[in-house]
């Protein structure tokens, strides 16, 4: 796992122990996979696109449709 021995990862968490101390490292732990996870469906959903109009567009283009000089008065 790049390159780090295991003395390298236990020299790493204790660092980190002693930063945030042992009640944040649940949280932190959390954060970090939520993060993982949002970035992993992130980058394997295909970007979808709403092309379907609002039904509030839609009203105002047929009231405008039918009464042009309406559009002109307001």
């Amino acid at each position: 796992m790049f390159g780090l021995g295991p003395m390298e990862l236990i020299v790493i968490l204790v660092i980190v122990l002693v930063l945030f101390g042992a009640t944040r490292l649940p949280e932190i732990g959390k954060g970090v996979g939520e993060a993982i996870k949002n970035f992993k469906k992130a980058t394997s959903d295909r970007p979808e696109i709403d092309v379907t109009p609002k039904k509030n567009a839609e009203a105002k283009k047929e009231n405008s449709a039918a009464d042009p000089d309406k559009e002109k008065k307001t």
